[in-house]
């Protein structure tokens, strides 16, 4: 079984409706895109999505693709864009609960193949709770996929503690996925919003989890990092130095690196090297097959991908499907 933990949904209805409902706001999101991404990578973008709009909405191109890639089976979740971080507390909750239905519509057409993750509003911590027990108790949901921080809400908020407890409970899955980057105009050029801020928003999240204690308090969780955690998983060793001489920075019980094998992390690194690295920082059982679908910043032969690697047998297989099998088989439902 070969499953693929990261692939994404448009869902262009409720783009045109939150525009309706916010205009402003809608306009000033794209302003602040537009900033952080330059106007040259903005030109390359808008193309793109759009030749792969069949790839990110048609439930039966989606399987074909899996089909052609060798995929048994996918997580679901929407593209970043439809986080929409800026939204107030009553359109936050609505597409919240827009995603987790036309996520749960999207896999209901092949459920032995798809599995989906919905969203909360990271940006009103008192609502993603609900929003939770919606994608997972309401909708089937195997967990949600949330941003590296919205508004001014990091993950170490400690208004996010009930979310940590609840998510941990119902064994649901937290996908780690950034949306931009608080670096801005430094990245606003060669596409380095993403080849950079991306790696950067991902180090900077799970910094984030681990130093403030999150992982102490909530050992359960079940945080799957996109994009291979990014640079933290490379860099470790100056955090580690860090929590061994700095007091500011000995929150958590343990060195950060102990905290790398309670994390899982996606295969999107696109170097083998890199992802032999990966390994050997987090262990065989913490990296899960990606591919970033549809997107170009993604694998398209994820599973090529992993089998030219030069892997154990054992690992290939670990990577190529039972370590992602393993993490949905106990999450509660309705």
């Amino acid at each position: 079984m070969t499953t693929d933990v990261h692939s994404h949904l448009l869902i262009p209805a409720l783009q045109a409706e939150v525009a309706r409902r916010e205009p402003d706001l809608v306009a000033e999101a794209a302003e602040l895109e537009l900033r952080r991404n330059g106007a040259a990578s903005q030109a390359v973008s808008g193309p793109m999505v759009g030749a792969r709009i069949p790839r990110l909405t048609d439930v039966a191109v989606r399987l074909a693709e899996m089909d052609r890639q060798g995929i048994d089976r996918q997580w679901v979740s929407v593209s970043p864009n439809h986080f929409y971080p800026w939204a107030p507390e009553a359109l936050a909750v609505w597409a919240a609960r827009e995603i987790n239905r036309s996520i749960a519509e999207h896999v209901a057409h092949a459920p032995e193949r798809l599995v989906g993750l919905g969203a909360v509003p990271l940006q009103h911590p008192g609502r993603v709770v609900e929003a939770l027990d919606d994608a997972v108790l309401t909708h089937g949901l195997v967990g949600v996929e949330i941003s590296s921080f919205a508004g001014d809400v990091e993950l170490s908020d400690e208004r996010l503690e009930p979310f940590w407890a609840r998510a941990a409970e119902l064994g649901a899955v937290i996908f780690l996925h950034p949306f931009g980057c608080s670096l801005d105009e430094r990245l606003d050029r060669f596409y380095l919003a993403n080849t950079v801020g991306q790696p950067v928003e991902n180090a900077v999240a799970l910094s984030h989890l681990i130093f403030a204690g999150v992982l102490d308090r909530h050992p359960d969780l079940k945080i799957v990092a996109a994009h291979g955690g990014g640079y933290l998983p490379t860099v470790i060793g100056r955090s580690d130095h860090a929590w061994r001489v700095r007091s500011d920075a000995q929150m958590c019980a343990h060195e950060p690196s102990w905290y790398l094998r309670k994390i899982w992390f996606d295969t999107v690194v696109h170097d083998p090297l890199a992802l032999r690295r990966l390994i050997e920082s987090v262990g065989e059982t913490q990296v899960v097959l990606g591919s970033d679908y549809p997107f170009d910043m993604g694998l398209d032969d994820p599973v090529a991908f992993i089998r030219e690697a030069g892997l154990s047998a054992e690992v290939e297989g670990q990577v190529l499907g039972s370590n992602a099998e393993g993490l949905t088989g106990v999450v509660a439902h309705a």
